[in-house]
């Protein structure tokens, strides 16, 4: 049975630096990954923490670091009990200029057969990325939808507490995370 992968590409238009940031920098996530936060000293072999709500959501280690180029680290998610038991998966981030805006392909792979995770992952990653280009286009990222927001650890994970939908920063009540208003971007010189 072949393993399953995600894939996904988006063009932002920022420079591959300001992308970099954005994937690396736990004050940047926080923005656009719905209150979470991202700590890694990005140094390959370094523990790489997700952080929501002074709780470890995720964790893996740092497997490539190639700034502003290529990322890639472990995925383990540590929050949702019915997920923990899965081992690690690889999310791999390739950035690639293309005159003022970036391609940016993020594959994220090295599932088991019939994984819940992937099954996760795959609803998670286009809210997160959606949000992530939005933010460095505009200095706001979106608004994660009320149906994404209804899961907790507590919950188990997914829609409604069920299975399916591991998109990080959701809250008990629901409702979407207000996160610090983001500034605007600078003028470039």
């Amino acid at each position: 049975m072949t393993k399953p992968s995600f894939v996904y590409v988006t063009y932002i238009r920022t420079s591959p630096e300001k992308l970099w940031q954005a994937l690396t920098d736990g004050s940047v996530t926080r923005q656009y990954w719905a209150g979470r936060r991202v700590e890694s000293d990005w140094t390959v072999g370094a523990p790489v923490t997700f952080w929501f709500d002074g709780n470890v959501s995720d964790s893996g280690k740092v497997l490539e670091c190639d700034p502003p180029r290529r990322l890639s680290y472990s995925f383990h998610v540590e929050f949702v009990e019915a997920l923990r038991s899965e081992p690690p998966s690889r999310v791999t981030f390739e950035i690639e200029k293309l005159d003022v805006q970036v391609k940016l392909t993020v594959t994220h792979d090295e599932f088991e057969p019939g994984s819940n995770v992937f099954a996760a992952i795959s609803g998670g990653w286009p809210v997160i990325l959606s949000s992530l280009k939005s933010l460095l286009e505009t200095g706001r990222p979106i608004e994660f939808p009320n149906r994404l927001l209804r899961c907790s650890p507590r919950q188990g994970g997914g829609i409604d507490g069920g299975p399916g939908s591991h998109v990080p920063g959701r809250l008990e009540t629901g409702k979407p995370l207000k996160t610090p208003a983001p500034q605007p971007p600078k003028a470039e010189d």
